[in-house]
């Protein structure tokens, strides 16, 4: 099957290995062209693509949070929010849509709506914190931690947090809301003690908390932040359904590991899933008076995003999961995104 080409302005050839990776997961024997995240450019199949060198379409590219325009988000579009970082993990700021490509379901997007860099876009951010028996000893540090974070990342009144504690159920101790005061009490509320049960507490957070907020408006960045030692005895839902669920909401996790021994136990591959299969970052402080630092790295990489916005090709009102493909055809910096997404239903 020949695969649409799509081209950016100032676009390049798609590396080998990449190439192949794609010719595997499209079609086992025929080459497919380099796929590039395009601004509103025609099939291939009914024109050239554009010559090297052209510039993107005026007011697509190369847009601040300062002087960007709202953008409202369709039925039909996908708003992804990404992170690009270099082999040292520092973020790379300034880059241009032409440095990026994409696959949506496995084919490049029929238009791309908009690109904006340094982002500074309503922040949605659920905190999640594990307050079972085994966390006891250190609850105190989480809670100064978090509240630390609340007070330096919520900045507007446009920004909104929940907040969400966990042993055998869920108990949310602070409904969304921009009072600092009343996010600080609910973080005090909470109390540590029984089982855990931390995938029903992501999939209810997600579901009752997340889903919802933004449909069909502005985007947003949307974020879960879970400290937890990632072990979980309590549950009813299994981990696929509760990472199903972050991804059906948009919602980012960055989870901080309360495990403070040298080795990486289970609930530690646990947390890094979830954080990796929804765009986000897991961080394994060595003690618990580091938490605040995997805080403040957090901040700033909220601070240090990109969003992009596009009419996926062939697009199905099915309410099926399309997955997503983002990379940066410079091949020294890693786009991390979220993996793919639920279609809407008609």
């Amino acid at each position: 099957m020949n695969q649409v080409l799509f081209c950016l302005a100032l676009a390049c050839a798609l590396p080998t290995a990449a190439l192949q990776a794609q010719q595997a997961a499209s079609s086992p024997s025929t080459a497919a062209p380099s796929p590039q995240v395009s601004a509103d450019q025609k099939p291939a199949a009914q024109s050239a693509p554009p010559p090297a060198g052209q510039l993107p379409a005026q007011g697509q590219d190369d847009q601040s949070a300062d002087n960007a325009p709202v953008i409202r988000v369709g039925v039909n579009e996908v708003n992804l929010i990404f992170t690009v970082t270099d082999k040292h993990g520092h973020y790379i700021p300034n880059l241009k849509q032409s440095d990026f490509a994409l696959l949506d379901d496995q084919r490049a997007p029929a238009r791309v709506t908009s690109f904006r860099q340094q982002i500074n876009l309503p922040l949605r951010v659920g905190i999640v914190i594990d307050a079972s028996t085994s966390i006891r000893s250190r609850f105190q540090f989480e809670q100064q931690a978090a509240t630390e974070f609340l007070l330096d990342s919520l900045k507007s009144r446009s920004d909104r947090a929940f907040i969400m504690g966990f042993d055998v159920t869920p108990n949310v101790t602070q409904n969304w809301t921009d009072n600092l005061d009343a996010l600080q009490a609910g973080i005090n509320r909470l109390r540590p003690g029984g089982g855990t049960a931390l995938f029903d507490a992501v999939y209810s957070a997600c579901r009752d908390k997340l889903l919802t907020e933004s449909r069909g408006q502005e985007p947003v960045r949307k974020a879960m932040i879970l400290l937890s030692d990632g072990d979980d005895n309590q549950s009813h839902v299994y981990p696929d359904e509760a990472i199903k669920m972050c991804q059906r909401a948009e919602t980012i996790i960055y989870a901080i590991s309360t495990n403070w021994t040298p080795s990486r136990g289970k609930g530690d591959q646990v947390l890094t899933r979830m954080a990796e299969e929804t765009g986000g970052q897991v961080f394994f402080p060595p003690s618990v008076e580091e938490v605040s630092n995997s805080f403040k790295s957090i901040e700033e990489e909220l601070r240090s995003q990109y969003s992009l916005t596009y009419e996926p090709a062939d697009f199905k009102y099915d309410g099926a999961f399309r997955s997503i493909y983002l990379y940066c055809n410079d091949r020294r910096y890693k786009a991390r995104a979220r993996k793919g997404y639920f279609a809407p239903r008609q």
